[in-house]
């Protein structure tokens, strides 16, 4: 099936088109059906593309309708591929603020130029920290590889809302983030029943600093390198830990072990966070062997 469609390419949360985490981003769809996005979003093979269904200015008080898609399913909200479309509509129509109508609700986006780069921000939904039951913790250490000994005892495993469900693991081990191997059917099979995008796995490297791996089984994709609405979710599950409050930031590195490495930050508000990041245009689509086997189908 041949579709008619004009994808723009970005590497989101980095300065270099062979870092971050690529994001595709189609500005006029309101020409494809649903099945047409799901199809050119499994081509591209990106985490996520997102698809721009109306008007890019959509007038005072508007929104852009926008959806995304991983490659084998719709996602509510993809925190990178916001930031690849706001760059590329202030690329488009001019830098400036904007607001996306997503299905996790109105999402404000706003992109500027610093010397030769453009910078995007979005402002995530509102944050939430909620329970992780206990039996669903011993599934998701089994499907990990990982044990409670892996586990940072001050900082206890929760789920993170930050425009999509992330459960949080805090682990004092570098090392054990750098060994990441686990059960792909078996994450798939638990993220899917319980609508968990991305299990967000990090480690603290500074006072404001950490570093974090993704694993994306829900969408059909192994690792994520950066995970924008799982930084939002992080700053929610430290807010309910009192590690952060609303006008602090935080740092985190993603993708360094793909070799894709990607910087996200992160400054809490008093019910959502701002997240920012670079976005660079990726000239050649095809992939790199590191990418390859990011996607499952």
């Amino acid at each position: 099936m041949t579709i008619p469609v004009d994808v723009h390419r970005y590497a989101a949360f980095s300065d270099r088109p062979r870092g971050g985490n690529p994001a595709g981003v189609v500005l006029e769809a309101s020409h494809l059906t649903a099945e047409q996005m799901q199809h050119v979003a499994a081509e591209v093979g990106y985490s996520e593309t997102a698809f721009v269904t109306g008007p890019l200015e959509a007038g005072p008080g508007g929104q852009i309708p926008i959806r995304y898609f991983a490659p084998e399913r719709e996602v509510d909200f993809c925190g990178h591929a916001t930031i690849a479309t706001a760059v590329a509509i202030g690329r488009r129509v001019r830098p400036g603020t904007y607001t996306l109508a997503t299905k996790a609700g109105p999402v404000a986006i706003s992109a500027w130029l610093e010397e030769d780069r453009v910078i995007g921000t979005f402002r995530s939904p509102d944050l939430g920290c909620y329970p992780l039951p206990e039996e669903l913790l011993t599934q998701l250490l089994r499907a990990l590889g990982w044990s409670t000994d892996d586990l940072d005892q001050n900082l206890p495993p929760a789920i993170g809302y930050g425009g999509n469900h992330h459960p949080v693991l805090v682990t004092p081990s570098l090392q054990r983030l750098a060994t990441l191997s686990y059960d792909f059917d078996a994450l798939q099979r638990l993220c899917r029943a319980h609508d968990w995008v991305t299990v967000h796995l990090v480690t603290p490297t500074g006072p404001d600093t950490w570093q974090a791996r993704d694993p994306f089984p829900w969408g059909g994709v192994v690792e994520d390198p950066a995970t924008g609405s799982a930084a939002a979710a992080f700053a929610g599950y430290l807010r309910a830990h009192d590690r952060v409050a609303p006008g602090q930031g935080l740092v985190i590195t993603q993708g360094v072990e793909m070799g894709r490495p990607s910087r996200i930050q992160v400054e809490l508000l008093d019910q959502a966070a701002l997240i920012s990041g670079v976005a660079t245009p990726i000239h050649d689509p095809r992939p790199t062997r590191r990418e390859t086997p990011r996607r499952r189908l």
